[in-house]
């Protein structure tokens, strides 16, 4: 089942990488011939950052003996909100909607925003902002002195329950996470009404799914927390085309949804929150 199951990921991920990777090179030329965007101004959202003690971990992709290893670092203890998000339009007038350039954010991007600084109606100030590009979170990102979380980052943190660092091998594990990603409207619901996991960060999987750095790609440098990666390869689908864990599906569920992204792309249920290297910085 293992051997069948790779199989069809990898065909499948070569004919979308066909498909994808000439679409990326137009897009990517876009954005490089688009002038460059002026340094964003500052914010200070209000949010913990919890520290994540790295360490080795087993990624879905790749060959079955692969161990990554993740060095310490800051990572939100959620997502960021709505009214976080409001903060950093209002103070940066690019990422309105009205003013945002199409190479960054696609035609859906805040699209439930009732105008360029009200919030959409009925939406609770403290609920996961969603309907941004990958572009835009990156902005946000850099605004607040951060940095997006790595692919690797992420998933390492993902693995915890409320328990211990790694609850892969329970069988209750990848159940629960289904049932939670089967929730309509979750994204609604405020952040941290949950309760945290073993690092402390709330919201992993109940609210939205998040932006990383390398949201769709594997390819990166030898040293992930400079979170430098090759632009091209952010525009291919070049993760989720084999996996070391054919059994966990909510994990295939994450990178198959990853690999369906672009960087310009706004989706409903689509958040991020921010992370930072921990060398940089003092808890």
């Amino acid at each position: 089942m293992s051997k069948f199951f790779k199989r069809i990921l990898y065909f499948g991920g070569f004919f979308f990488l066909l498909n994808s990777c000439d679409k990326a090179n137009i897009l990517e030329k876009k954005v490089t011939s688009t002038e460059k965007i002026q340094q964003e101004v500052p914010i200070t959202p209000n949010v913990k950052m919890a520290l994540i003690k790295g360490g080795e971990y087993q990624p879905f992709y790749g060959e079955d003996s692969t161990l990554v290893r993740v060095e310490d670092f800051l990572l939100d203890e959620r997502p960021v909100t709505n009214g976080e998000f409001l903060d950093f339009v209002k103070k940066n007038p690019k990422w309105k909607r009205s003013q945002v350039k199409e190479v960054f954010a696609d035609d859906t991007y805040l699209k439930d925003w009732q105008d360029d600084e009200t919030l959409p109606k009925n939406a609770d100030p403290d609920a996961p902002i969603t309907f941004v590009s990958w572009f835009a979170a990156k902005a946000y990102a850099k605004s607040a002195g951060k940095r997006l979380p790595t692919l690797d980052e992420w998933e390492y943190v993902a693995m915890a329950d409320e328990e211990t660092s790694n609850a892969r091998n329970k069988p209750s594990y990848s159940a629960h996470l289904i049932n939670l990603y089967n929730q309509k409207e979750r994204e609604k619901h405020k952040v941290q009404l949950s309760k945290p996991n073993y690092w402390g960060v709330y919201n992993m999987f109940d609210l939205v799914w998040e932006w990383t750095d390398d949201f769709n790609s594997i390819m990166t440098t030898s040293d992930s927390r400079t979170a430098e990666y090759d632009d091209k390869g952010l525009f291919c689908a070049s993760a989720a085309t084999s996996t070391t864990d054919v059994l966990n599906y909510a994990s295939f569920m994450r990178y198959a949804f990853r690999s369906s992204l672009k960087a310009n792309y706004t989706v409903g249920n689509l958040g991020f929150r921010c992370a930072k290297d921990a060398a940089n910085t003092t808890k």
